[in-house]
């Protein structure tokens, strides 16, 4: 990060933006929908994940806490405030996700990062795809849904971008004005299980570059609470498919500029 160029450092600042809006707005992506562009400006993973995994540990417990605060006002006072967690659904999907997050986790410290950003622009033009056709991943069974929540925990630990997966389970299970903070807890603690792991091995934080960073993700996480209200209220279709064209467009330069 320290040998950057200034435009570049610009960009990345407009993408921590950018991923903090996605992640407060929908309760997911912040990654997914952030690291393809990141890895155009430097194709290092390793670069990256760490601060966004700072990121989604103060924005999530943040956004958590002040909506138990809420509720807790909301109850005293009389008044109706229905989000929450669903602390059941949470506990049976950690017990299927943990062994497989495990092992992403030592497929993302242990891969060539050239290896490692193929295989995340690979992912990323799935979910696009998905996307633009309106087709999100969705699941019928317990069988498949157990498959859905090991996949996403494996790709989580390798990359953080595992939520299009758990959320088609989650979306079937959780309800609507739920999801997000049950996602939030869920995302805090398979984080936590990769920070420890980046410290365990010695993999530079980037802590130096949160200084400016976070106030990036901030002013994002601000604009995208503002979207998440209009959201839980109707469908956003033209959105996630203009979201999708453009995340299959950059995963597939991505991709052929690793190949060439």
């Amino acid at each position: 990060m320290s040998e950057l160029e200034t435009y570049q450092y610009l960009l990345i600042a407009l993408i921590f933006v950018w991923s903090g809006f996605v992640r407060s707005g929908l309760g997911f992506g912040g990654a997914a929908l952030s690291l393809p562009f990141l890895l155009l400006i430097e194709n290092q993973p390793l670069i990256f994940l760490p601060i966004i995994a700072i990121h989604l540990l103060v924005f999530s417990s943040s956004t958590v806490l002040v909506n138990a605060r809420r509720s807790s006002l909301a109850k005293a006072s009389g008044g109706d405030f229905r989000q929450g967690i669903d602390w059941a659904y949470l506990r049976y999907a950690l017990a299927v996700m943990i062994i497989p997050k495990l092992l992403g986790v030592f497929g993302l410290i242990t891969l060539p990062p050239a290896v490692m950003s193929g295989i995340i622009f690979s992912i990323v033009a799935v979910y696009a795809i998905g996307y633009i056709l309106n087709r999100p991943f969705k699941s019928n069974s317990k069988a498949v849904d157990a498959l859905f929540l090991m996949l996403g925990g494996y790709i989580s630990g390798s990359s953080l971008i595992g939520a299009p997966l758990i959320i088609a389970v989650f979306a079937n299970h959780v309800d609507k004005h739920q999801l997000r903070d049950t996602l939030f807890v869920l995302w805090f603690i398979l984080v936590t299980i990769k920070m420890a792991a980046f410290i365990a091995v010695g993999i530079d934080l980037q802590l130096i570059h949160q200084l400016w960073l976070l106030p990036c993700a901030t002013v994002g996480h601000l604009l995208g609470l503002r979207l998440h209200r209009r959201m839980l209220d109707r469908e956003s279709p033209l959105f996630f498919r203009l979201l999708g064209s453009a995340l299959l467009l950059i995963s597939t330069i991505g991709l052929l500029k690793g190949l060439v």
